[in-house]
């Protein structure tokens, strides 16, 4: 077996038995009351069938728009693949992801130059542009969040320490402590130009290069607002499934929206990290009692895990039948 092979199977193992042992110390802490109030939640969400559609049409759309973003992307290198086929790329991407660790990036692209017979390797390098970028929106949208959250942030550090007090001081600090970790990032760069970390900052670079010079770069940011307003809308219309949360509003929607963001980066999926990170934001910012809270953390997991194998499955199945569709009606056309 090659030493990739093997290595790439090391990593499967560690990340889904991380996630495992996640569940699995979840579930021993919690008392017999609080699995009854857990699966009562689950029970609950079966009166709330309306919700299905539109987390399935909002779901579905959050994919779309990314697969239209990416086609912003392509274009500059004249690669024009067509609509359903970049979308059934980014979706078996996402159903890719879910099995096989970050796999799901090189799984996309390979299917696009599989079926719009195009050279991989660009392909691969709008995805290096278009991931730093994601990882920008996601620090653009913590700080956000940070900010529109201060007062409740404010609420819970006092709570947790006493005498501190989030003002205008502490956020100059975390400012500055933001332009410390650029001026270092921009050093790193220089000093290991050629290393991984060096590439990985490049890559972030590029990221945001590819949007100054992109022509079409207001289109891009508008489908960057509506791909994150759909994984907002997910999160907000989740809160109404459970009558614990069905109060909370779109900020909390926010806050939670980062918090299982970083869930979803530690596990494939987010499989055992997303609920407790979801539970955390709940419990500690908006009061949720914790069994809810965490409730609501695996209703919402698996609901978008629901949909990423509904349409990654339904692409699997549907991008052959598109193209021997779309080849033989190009040969008709000659």
């Amino acid at each position: 077996m090659k030493k990739k092979t093997v290595l790439t199977l090391f990593q499967y193992i560690i990340f889904f038995g991380l996630g495992a042992i996640l569940i699995w110390w979840q579930y021993t802490k919690l008392s017999p009351l609080d699995k009854n109030e857990i699966f009562a939640s689950f029970h609950a969400v079966k009166g709330k069938i309306w919700l299905l559609a539109p987390v399935l049409i909002i779901g579905f759309l959050s994919h779309l728009f990314r697969a239209l973003r990416w086609k912003l992307l392509l274009a500059p290198l004249k690669l024009k693949p067509s609509t359903p086929n970049i979308t059934f790329a980014v979706l078996i991407g996402y159903l890719v992801n879910l099995l096989v660790p970050r796999m799901g990036e090189v799984a996309r692209c390979s299917v696009l130059a599989k079926y719009e017979q195009e050279p991989v390797d660009k392909i691969v390098g709008t995805m290096v542009a278009e991931r730093s970028f994601d990882f920008i929106c996601l620090v653009f949208v913590t700080l956000l969040t940070f900010v529109l959250q201060i007062d409740v942030a404010n609420d819970y550090v006092q709570q947790q320490l006493g005498k501190v007090h989030l003002g205008i001081g502490s956020i100059l600090i975390f400012m500055g402590v933001v332009f410390v970790g650029a001026l270092s990032l921009i050093y790193t760069f220089k000093k290991h130009k050629h290393s991984k970390i060096g590439k990985f900052i490049s890559g972030i670079g590029h990221g945001i290069l590819s949007i100054k010079y992109m022509r079409q770069r207001g289109l891009f940011l508008f489908y960057t607002f509506l791909i994150w307003f759909c994984y907002l809308s997910l999160v907000y219309l989740g809160f109404k499934a459970i009558e614990a949360t069905a109060h909370l509003g779109w900020i909390p929607a926010l806050s939670v929206m980062v918090f299982g963001s970083l869930g979803m980066i530690l596990t494939p999926g987010g499989i055992g990290a997303y609920p407790p990170a979801v539970q955390i934001v709940l419990v500690q910012l908006y009061q949720v009692k914790g069994s809810y809270a965490l409730a609501f953390g695996w209703v919402s997991w698996m609901a978008q895990t629901a949909i990423t194998l509904l349409f990654g499955l339904l692409s699997l199945l549907l991008l052959p039948l598109y193209n021997v569709k779309k080849n033989g009606q190009a040969t008709m056309d000659h």
